[in-house]
């Protein structure tokens, strides 16, 4: 297992919109400290559309060499073209990387039996272990349950990533073996209920330590625990809905004094507005005195 808690890190911009290393690093050492196991390198929340493939490279390299030994690292390798993805794969297989994060292969939409195609392409590439992606909100197509059967018959996927919030589906990965990942924060406690190892998270670059108590409480049995903090975490999950991720988050960061900048475009700076809600939401979280 790469642990329970994996922080899908953002990428940090300096004005002039290059990369800030320094910063993505006090931001990495920053998250383990507070409770993340893990992190998810070059993501969705890691902008990794917007992102060349030297900079990715660069990321996984920069992750490895600040919490490598410490906390896991698992690179965002996956793209909607498999030939692609396995090319990164190689490359971060050869820099150390603890495992991939492969989402479903997007705007092809493949059918399901190319789903499984892609995946074997790609742990041919690497015997680390295979996170497979599932987020049909933004890949259109949902990897469905016979789908997932077969990825778990790959020696190295090892688990699932799943920002779908039908339970029935969840179970169905339990079911199998795989390692089941909240992938959207909301649905950590259900997911864990069910049996899930945990969440690969964004609300963690914010409430870490209270998200490592949720796991640890409903890991030894105390789902009272669990479920009150997940009420307490209400104003995290509005904070990621105020636009899309990773605008609030990186809004959040910069509020606490992160530094992790703008971003690329077509993502734009967040709106006076959208800013003060995220600003409110961390109010009611404790992390900001109203102003």
């Amino acid at each position: 297992m790469l642990g329970n808690i994996l922080t899908a890190i953002v990428t940090p911009f300096r004005d002039d919109e290059s990369i800030d290393f320094e910063a993505f690093q006090r931001l990495a050492h920053h998250l383990v400290a507070n409770g993340s196991d893990g992190l998810v390198v070059a993501g969705t929340t890691g902008e990794s559309p917007n992102l060349t493939d030297e900079e990715r490279l660069d990321l996984f390299r920069a992750a490895i060499e600040a919490v490598g030994g410490e906390a896991t690292v698992v690179a965002g390798t996956g793209t909607y073209s498999t030939l692609h993805s396995v090319h990164l794969t190689e490359r971060a297989h050869e820099l150390g990387a603890d495992g991939l994060l492969v989402v479903t292969p997007y705007y092809n939409k493949p059918p399901q039996r190319g789903i499984v195609a892609h995946f074997e392409a790609i742990a041919r590439a690497s015997d680390k272990p295979i996170v497979v992606y599932n987020i049909p909100s933004r890949s259109v197509v949902n990897i469905e349950p016979e789908t997932i059967s077969r990825l778990a018959e790959i020696e190295t996927v090892r688990a699932v990533k799943q920002a779908n919030d039908d339970l029935a589906q969840a179970t169905h990965i339990v079911a199998t073996g795989l390692d089941l990942y909240a992938g959207d924060d909301n649905l950590l406690q259900p997911f864990l209920e069910l049996g899930a190892v945990g969440g690969v998270c964004v609300h963690t670059h914010v409430v870490g330590a209270q998200v490592a108590e949720q796991v640890r409480a409903n890991l030894t049995g105390d789902l009272e625990r669990g479920r009150a903090i997940d009420r307490e975490l209400g104003p995290a999950y509005e904070l990621l809905r105020i636009q899309s991720n990773p605008i609030p988050i990186k809004a959040a960061l910069n509020l606490l004094g992160h530094r992790v900048g703008g971003h690329r475009l077509p993502l734009p700076a967040p709106t006076a507005d959208e800013v003060a809600g995220v600003r409110e939401c961390l109010e009611r979280l404790g992390l900001l005195v109203p102003a």
